[in-house]
């Protein structure tokens, strides 16, 4: 790691902001102890993440298929070991969470349309940045306007996940 972490406890002003974080997160991870660096941003980014994660619209399968897939494109394994038993536990297949593994996504992929299609906006978003019209057609098409403000939050919220971790060597 870049940047030392602090250890849960050991600073009396941050214990109501470490009360928050195992509330929503049951543990505070490398990641948060890493963050307790910066209280502000702490804070900021624990409401942010918290929102998207356990009170996002999509289903919990759905959401973590596109974490994993955002990991993957961003190189970033200590996110992706960190959802796959989320992905197991909201019910995903192996096989699909194989499946965010190859770059591209494979024709033959065994996911359902709608989850190819949050997969494809994932990587657009991820690698290209801009999304074309036509695709977004098809997200319009499959998700109502809440279910798309959360796909694209999630999308791009763990997108700035994985560029910290990979940056600040968090995992390594």
């Amino acid at each position: 790691m870049r940047i030392e972490p602090i250890a849960p406890g050991t600073r009396p002003e941050l214990a109501g902001l470490e009360a928050r974080i195992l509330a929503e997160r049951g543990r505070i991870s490398p990641l948060y102890q890493v963050l307790l660096n910066s209280p502000p941003i702490t804070q900021g980014w624990e409401q942010m993440l918290s929102a998207v994660r356990n009170r996002s619209s999509l289903p919990a399968g759905l959401r973590e298929l596109v974490i994993l897939r955002v990991a993957v494109l961003n190189r970033a394994p200590y996110e992706f070991d960190a959802h796959v038993p989320h992905a197991l536990s909201a019910g995903v297949p192996q096989a699909a969470i194989d499946a965010t593994r190859v770059v591209p996504l494979a024709t033959d992929a065994p996911l359902p349309p709608v989850e190819r299609l949050a997969l494809q906006l994932t990587d657009t978003m991820t690698r290209d940045i801009e999304v074309p019209d036509a695709l977004y057609a098809d997200v319009r098409a499959h998700f109502d306007a809440q279910a798309q403000i959360d796909l694209v939050a999630t999308i791009a919220a763990y997108n700035m996940v994985s560029r910290f971790l990979v940056a600040l060597q968090i995992g390594h």
